[in-house]
């Protein structure tokens, strides 16, 4: 039985650390022998830890001895050795832990596993298949330029979510492209399920005092200036505008409480939009929310992939992006919603306002999207291919 170290970096409810439990499943159900080192917990621990064993790495202390010793030691010129001597003993706690030797392979689920992985001091006759869900907003805030080219220059064979995401690693981080595969895993069936489940649910906008006539624009993930929450919000200004006699509602699933949360609201409140701008904390329920979207709007400036678009499509709902920002475009195309000019938001309002007006073309639009999904990402598929391509990568 072959033995997989998979790396994530935590285990918060967002696309790629699902995209991490789909894989897990799907891999422990063809019989592999899991280990997950995780760099942070989160909601979805629980789940992870049902599938396989879990190590979560333990937090570095702040200080090698205490604040007066190492002022001390610092003094003294010995410092940086004791530093390195717990460092050491760390790695080696964190490596009889995974008993490394047993490895056959390593996935690290995110290019942000670096930070984990270049402290595993892995023998080099181990491959290394490298997921890369990230672009460069992602890679710069979440990396360390060195750590990230050490587990580059180690990776075997790079899966990228999209041909936006592996040209991003040819062009700016010159790995080869005999390297990479372009690859997505989606469990279709799953959110098939998923969606049909969440149709047969109470639904959950009664405590937003929507009208029952209400048109719905949706959008998700977390609070930050990538997901172009921001965006989101000048966006329901200008639609709003646009459409006075219509009720207009946007709503954000999956908004936890942060600093960019209380800003976005003050810019609600100012721009008169508090009674039909609603964010949603983060959920498991967010199909629940999606089922009553008439348009789905991606602000980001940068995503590489994201699984909601794969969860709108395949509600029905047809979804507005950005140019520029990712491999949504590459799915979306010309008919499965509207791809406008980057960061253009009067060209994204005028293409939601579209959709709203038209319910013959978002039904249409929306029923295509997840048509596509369907045609090209079919489950057993994709597992046959990682599967495939493991047992290329460790034949002895």
């Amino acid at each position: 039985m072959k033995k997989i170290l998979l790396i994530g970096h935590d285990a918060n409810r967002a696309g790629a650390q699902l995209v991490l439990l789909n894989l897990m499943r799907l891999l422990r159900e063809r019989g592999y022998d899991l280990h997950l080192l995780l760099g942070e917990g989160g909601p979805l621990l629980d789940e992870y830890q049902a599938i396989c064993p879990v190590t979560l790495w333990p937090a570095q202390p702040s200080h090698v001895v205490g604040v007066l010793a190492d002022k001390v030691l610092w003094r003294m010129g010995i410092w940086d050795q004791a530093y390195q001597r717990r460092r050491t003993a760390h790695q080696q706690q964190i490596q009889s832990e995974l008993n490394l030797d047993s490895i056959d392979l390593v996935l690290a689920n995110t290019v942000m596993s670096s930070r984990w992985f270049v402290q595993l001091g892995l023998a080099p006759t181990v491959p290394v298949v490298t997921f890369a869900h990230e672009l460069d907003m992602s890679v710069r805030i979440y990396t360390d330029p060195a750590e990230l080219a050490e587990l580059l220059a180690r990776t075997t064979r790079l899966l990228a979510v999209s041909k936006a995401t592996a040209d991003y690693y040819v062009n700016q981080h010159s790995v080869d492209p005999a390297k990479i595969t372009q690859y997505t895993l989606i469990d279709t069936p799953a959110l098939v399920a998923n969606v049909a489940q969440a149709h047969e649910q109470p639904d959950l906008y009664d405590t937003l005092g929507l009208p029952p006539n209400a048109l719905i624009v949706g959008g998700c993930g977390n609070a930050e200036w990538r997901k172009g929450n921001d965006l989101f919000v000048a966006l329901a200004r200008q639609v709003t505008g646009r459409m006075a006699d219509t009720p207009v509602h946007f709503v954000w699933v999956g908004m936890p409480p942060s600093l960019l949360r209380e800003d976005l609201l003050l810019d609600i409140r100012k721009a008169g939009l508090a009674d039909c701008v609603h964010l949603i904390p983060p959920t498991p329920d967010v199909l629940r929310y999606m089922k009553r979207f008439d348009v789905f709007v991606l602000c980001s400036r940068e995503d590489p992939y994201p699984l909601v678009v794969f969860e709108a499509g395949l509600s029905g709902v047809p979804v507005v992006c950005f140019a520029g920002a990712g491999g949504s475009p590459e799915l979306v195309e010309a008919d499965g919603g509207f791809v406008v000019p980057y960061l253009d938001l009067d060209a994204m309002s005028s293409r939601v306002v579209d959709l709203l007006q038209q319910p013959a073309l978002r039904r249409t639009m929306g029923q295509r999207l997840g048509a596509k999904i369907m045609e090209r990402h079919p489950a057993q598929q994709s597992v046959d291919t990682l599967v495939t391509l493991f047992d290329q990568l460790t034949a002895r």
